[in-house]
């Protein structure tokens, strides 16, 4: 049995219908609605939510939200620990050079010499540098840090094999930065260590170069009183990289290619989620990258399974939900393949509107911005 919708190369022979086009998932959004700082306290934000069956819309606070839940519902958390994974360095002849770290550093797979301690393993990144790199050019970040570049993809993707000496958490903590979104224009400082990171991330799940941002809301108290309300909890991991923040480039949008991305169900997490399913409790994933997690464990597998891999999938409208009943997530860009992935759960038309309304009101968009609850 098909979990997954038409492959390109089925539907592209097809019209394009208004839910096909790229152009039909943007909107106007003022900069000022645009998030540079998080709430002071993470559950304090605006919660907006939205009816799956009727597009009805109402407005609460993150707090509400034990308030807000189905009974019985299970919410599935995307455990993954954003890492500072942006680099400063320089190339030998002095040239500045950047660079963003994809492949997660969990799954980073180093050959040791026992004898000088470095390690080297392959891995890939965003490089911006002034001239586009060829293989063999070398890239030093520190004294026990660089990478030599391997190939170069599309639009500064590039692969190299990165050279460490000692444990490479520390090193990045030592001098990496918190990778904020470019749309955050000001500098990362020692605040975003705390806040660009969920209260649940765990230290052995280090690896997304970008933060499942719809869990930065919930804080150790809000997770308590779910608990205490009968509501359950599952964990999954997916590292975000680029498959989630690559934007769409093409104008048909059954024509774009996710990039794959590291994605994790437990035995554990698996057993809940279809005990849920059979008892008939709506399962809820907070983020896009939790809904991914399951709708790509089922369209890998075939089925709701313990899994361990990666996934490309890509959710659009005329996507048929196979796990997810609702989300927990925050209000994204425009044209993005998260605003598609909403579209595909809740609704185009509806979810624009939905937007145009948080606009007018006041909510706040993006990483550290506020949030919706779709049911």
């Amino acid at each position: 049995m098909s979990h997954d919708i038409p492959t390109t190369h089925a539907v592209s022979a097809v019209p394009a219908a208004p839910d096909d086009l790229l152009a039909s998932y943007h909107f106007d959004l003022p900069p000022e609605r645009i998030a540079s700082r998080p709430c002071e306290t993470r559950d304090a934000c605006k919660l907006m939510t939205v009816s799956r069956a009727t597009g009805e819309v109402a407005d609460a606070v993150f707090s509400d939200l034990p308030d807000l839940l189905p009974a019985g519902a299970l919410l599935v958390v995307n455990n993954t620990k954003v890492a500072p994974v942006r680099l400063f360095g320089h190339k030998p002849s002095g040239g500045a050079a950047e660079l963003l770290l994809t492949t997660p550093v969990a799954l980073l797979a180093p050959t040791v010499d026992p004898d000088t301690g470095w390690a080297v393993a392959p891995a890939s990144g965003l490089l911006r540098v002034s001239r586009p790199p060829r293989p063999g050019d070398r890239v030093d970040f520190a004294p026990d840090l660089r990478l030599t570049t391997t190939r170069r993809g599309q639009f500064g993707r590039t692969d190299f094999i990165l050279h460490w000496q000692g444990s490479l958490p520390d090193i990045l903590c030592r001098i990496g930065h918190v990778p904020l979104p470019p749309y955050i224009h000001r500098a990362d400082d020692a605040d975003d260590r705390e806040t660009y990171q969920t209260v649940y991330a765990r230290d052995d799940k280090l690896g997304s170069a970008a933060a499942p941002t719809a869990g930065l809301h919930f804080t150790e108290a809000l997770l308590a009183r779910l608990r205490e309300r009968g509501f359950g909890l599952a964990a999954v991991t997916c590292h975000v990289g680029i498959g989630t923040f690559s934007p769409v480039r093409v104008d048909d949008i059954r024509d774009h290619a996710m990039h794959k991305e590291w994605i994790e169900v437990p035995g554990e997490a698996a057993e809940a989620v279809k005990r849920a399913k059979v008892e008939g409790r709506p399962v809820i994933a907070v983020g896009t990258t939790a809904a991914r997690t399951l709708e790509g464990v089922v369209r890998e597998a075939g089925e709701m399974t313990a899994f361990a891999g990666e996934t490309d999938i890509f959710i659009r409208p005329g996507y048929a939900f196979h796990v997810v009943d609702g989300m927990v997530t925050n209000f994204h860009l425009p044209g993005s393949s998260l605003v598609i992935m909403l579209a595909a759960l809740v609704g185009r038309q509806r979810l624009l509107a939905a937007y145009a309304r948080a606009v007018a009101s006041g909510y706040r968009f993006f990483s550290y911005g506020d949030a919706m609850l779709v049911l």
